[in-house]
This record gives C-alpha cells, structure tokens and sequence, in this order.
C-alpha cells in the first residue's frame, strides 16, 4: 500500500510541474500584476498563448555571446551562442524592445527548461532510474544543439548562454557552469526533482540521492547558497514522498521554512490576508531564490489542499512565476498525491510527457 501512495505522489509532482509550467508561460516575467490584468482581463485561470508585447521584457539587453547581459554582437570570427550553438534560427527574436521571452509560444506548450527536465526525464531512464552526469550532459548538449531545436522556445536563460560560452572555447563539459549575477535562482531547482524521486523509489539512500543532486545542480548553477536550499529542498520532496499518515505536510512545509532561511511559516500565512504582500512585497518575485524559496513555501503552505487555486495564484503574482511554479507545482503534488488533470490533458506534449513519466516510475518500481 505505500508503494502505490508513493508513485502516486511522484506522479502528481512530476505532472504538475509541467503544468505550472505551461499555466504561467505567457505571463513569465512579468513584473506587475496589473501588467497581468491589462494583457489578460481577470487574469490567468486558463492556459494562453503568449502575447506578442512583454511589458516587462529586457531581452534585448541580455548577452547573445555568453550569460548575463551585455553584447549581442559577435566578435570577429566568433559564433553567436544565441543562433549559432543553441536555438538555432531563433537569434532573430532577440535585441527587440518589449519582445515576449516566449515569443510565439501556443497555450500548453512548455518553456525551455521544462524540457530540460524532460532530458534528466529520459536520462534517468536510460541509465536504469539512476543519475549519471555524463549521460545528462551528453543528452543536454545534444537537445541544446540541435537544428532545428526540439522544444518550441525563443529564450535561454543565463545559464544555458554561459554553458554553451564556455563549451564553445573548449572547456570540458562538466566544468562549462558560468557565475552570473544570477546564479542563485530558482531555476536551478527546476531539474532536481525527478534525479531524487526517481533514485529514491529505486532504493538509492537519500545521502547519495541527495549528492547526485547537488552534483547535478552545479554542472549548471555553482553558488553556495542555492546549494544550501537546494540540500533541504531535497529533504523536503524525500519526507513528504515517504511521509506516512501520522506525518503533516504541513509540518515538514514548515520544518524547511524554519531551517533553511530561519522562517516562522505557519505565523507568516496566519498573519497574511494579501498574497501580494508577501511573492512581490517581503520577499522579491524575481529568480533570485532568496526571495522566490519562502515564497513558494508560503504558497504551498497556505493553498495546500488546492493545488488548482495554488497554480493560479502563483501564476497571477507575476515575476519568475514558471520556475518558482514548477517547484511549487512538485511539492503540491507530493502533498495530495493528484494532478490536475484538467490540465494535463490540455499540454501540448501530454502523450510524450506521460510516457516519459511512466517509463521512469514504471522502471523505479520494478527495480526498486
């Protein structure tokens, strides 16, 4: 009987993220929730294309040669990251004022890095349910590289740039992380719960579990700080999959809170009517997970029965919604063991994505 509320859970968390993903698509990064309301009157409640005009858009001013801004000219002789080495044909669509980061994107298609983890989806796989760096960074440089891309988005985030920068002059694949401004971010967690979910079902112990993680985290996203978080945040995910009926999800919400940033979680939600007061107002809605950690907590804790009004809630507050949505999408799954079905259904890429989920789990079950 745990065995099946364990896979249930990892199959809602795994779903999830790809949907809060897609849900928040046309309103990522966007700043202002009355920019929300302007674009999209009364809100997101539903998956959209992305507009044509971002109000709070700075693409033009980030690097297409390498990560965090700067030049988008190439010098002599030197390939464009953007265009040349990763999506291919898309170098158009960058150095436009107001240009959406997902230009073009249709309703319930999924951003870049959830793709990407969907490559860490379909490397697990392939190496048995267990993590190896070197069949991810091979499956990463190949997704990354092709022409034309696979997945259907116009923007890579710093990161990516700064990888493909440092592969380009010759670096070894697994020493290309680039530290930028924005190193810490959110995003860096996007890819970490299906290494622990699926290595964990496998009986992997949670010490190695949690190594591989932290491994795979700084192939991209080598800052201290976000390893710290990113440590207690696959504690978190192993306690709420392996929680049994006399364990709160709440409480370990709350245990999370309290040791990784000091956080009184359950007297924030108590003492908080206004959602924007806290993603926006206390801690900053951008990537930077000093802000964006206790604010999917926040949410999470309070919209932990309805993961539907959490997703949407999420979306609606702006800022870096797709990333801090993704993992706040895995963790509700964790909690309620259920997916929003309504929504999956709706994905562009359900069928691929439930095979990949599926083989994953199917193949963590059987060898676990």
């Amino acid at each position: 009987m745990a065995e099946i509320i364990q896979q249930k859970r990892a199959e809602a968390a795994l779903k999830n993220m790809f949907i809060a993903d897609a849900l928040a698509m046309p309103v990522h990064w966007f700043y202002n929730p009355l920019d929300i309301e302007k674009a999209f009157p009364g809100g997101i409640f539903r998956f959209e294309a992305a507009p044509d005009f971002h109000p709070s858009s700075i693409m033009s001013l980030h690097s297409t040669v390498k990560g965090g801004r700067g030049s988008q000219q190439a010098k002599h002789q030197q390939r464009q990251i953007v265009g040349d080495v990763i999506l291919k044909g898309r170098r158009k669509y960058w150095g436009v004022a107001n240009q959406h980061y997902h230009q073009g994107m249709q309703a319930g298609e999924n951003t870049l890095n959830a793709h990407c983890a969907r490559v860490v989806l379909r490397s697990l796989a392939a190496n048995g349910g267990l993590y190896h760096k070197e069949v991810f960074l091979d499956n990463y440089i190949d997704f990354m590289t092709s022409d034309p891309p696979q997945h259907p988005d116009t923007y890579a985030e710093s990161y990516h740039r700064g990888f493909f920068a440092n592969l380009e002059v010759g670096k070894a694949k697994d020493r290309c992380a680039a530290v930028t401004h924005d190193t810490p971010s959110i995003g860096g967690l996007v890819t970490i719960a299906p290494i622990l979910l699926s290595e964990r079902l496998r009986g992997r112990p949670l010490i190695e579990a949690q190594g591989h993680c932290l491994k795979h985290l700084f192939l991209t996203h080598p800052d201290k700080n976000l390893g710290h978080i990113c440590a207690i945040y696959v504690e978190l995910l192993d306690a709420l999959l392996f929680r049994d009926d006399n364990q709160s999800a709440l409480d370990l919400l709350a245990r999370a809170a309290k040791s990784s940033i000091g956080l009184d979680l359950p007297a924030l939600v108590e003492n908080t009517s206004d959602d924007m007061h806290v993603v926006g107002g206390l801690f900053s809605s951008a990537c930077y997970i000093q802000g964006a950690w206790p604010s999917l907590l926040y949410l999470a804790y309070k919209y932990s029965s309805a993961p539907r009004q959490a997703l949407l809630v999420n979306t609606n507050l702006g800022g870096d919604n797709v990333h801090r949505g993704i993992v706040l999408g895995t963790l509700l799954g964790l909690m309620n063991a259920a997916t929003v079905n309504e929504w999956f259904e709706q994905l562009i890429d359900k069928e691929l994505l439930s095979g990949e989920i599926d083989t994953l789990l199917t193949l963590s079950h059987s060898e676990g």
